[in-house]
């Protein structure tokens, strides 16, 4: 079943959960929000920066290193990954039509910063487990707890709920989440041609097309939930009638 609901416009949204309708669903969303997108990706990217420059210092053997890679660890779990989850958030408001403000990405601090920072934590430690695991079980964990970040951000899920939420909500979808995730590569090599202009809306698109993805999960759940009352109602009012 498609996930159908309507925007604050009142326009109906129907949205399949599959890689290509989520794909073209996000083409969509970063046409109509480039900007306000862009600059999204753009405060990822410059709280990116600091762990980049460390990353290329040499001497990570030293002990000025070892602090420098303390730090910088730090520095990614407790700064970078809230603002990237906020990110997420704004991602997810602009594929459902909504109305929302670039300062709303740091609102995570207020209400979901521990959360945000367990989770990710939690998610790393599963999927890391996977990867040793021969690697398979790394990208099947990937892409079963490929919605802990919205469950985080938008319902305010704690870590562990969030990603046994996850898990129930991506079965039967993780063949068109694998799909996905292989086709980023292409669409970030794409960009990359394009004299590497190209590579911030190569990420804006996938970034889109995940919450796409989400979006259309959970409202076809929605959707499918609502269905049975239905026929219940339609007997209430046969017996009404009668």
């Amino acid at each position: 079943m498609n996930g159908t609901t309507t925007n604050p416009q009142g326009q109906a949204i129907v949205l399949a959960p599959t890689a290509d309708s989520a794909f073209a669903f996000g083409w969509r969303t970063m046409k109509k929000y480039f900007l306000d997108l862009f600059l999204i990706i753009l405060i990822v990217g410059a709280v990116l920066v600091p762990v980049g420059m460390i990353d290329s210092l040499d001497g990570h053997d030293t002990p000025g290193g070892v602090l420098l890679r303390i730090f910088s660890t730090a520095y990614w779990f407790l700064l970078f990954v809230p603002i990237d989850y906020g990110a997420s958030w704004i991602f997810l408001r602009a594929t459902r039509g909504e109305k929302f403000e670039v300062k709303d990405q740091f609102s995570i601090f207020e209400s979901d910063y521990l959360n945000a920072v367990l989770a990710n934590l939690f998610q790393g430690a599963i999927i890391g487990i996977g990867l040793v695991l021969l690697i398979v079980p790394g990208i099947v964990f990937a892409c079963r707890l490929a919605f802990v970040r919205y469950l985080v951000v938008e319902r305010k899920m704690d870590p562990v709920t969030a990603v046994k939420e996850s898990w129930r909500m991506t079965r039967g979808h993780a063949g068109s989440i694998f799909l996905m995730g292989l086709l980023c590569v292409p669409i970030f090599i794409a960009g990359l041609l394009c004299f590497g202009v190209g590579v911030i809306p190569a990420i804006i698109w996938i970034r889109s097309g995940f919450a796409a993805m989400y979006f259309a999960v959970s409202q076809s759940e929605a959707s499918q939930a609502a269905a049975p009352s239905a026929p219940a109602a339609d007997a209430a009012d046969s017996r009404a009638s009668g």
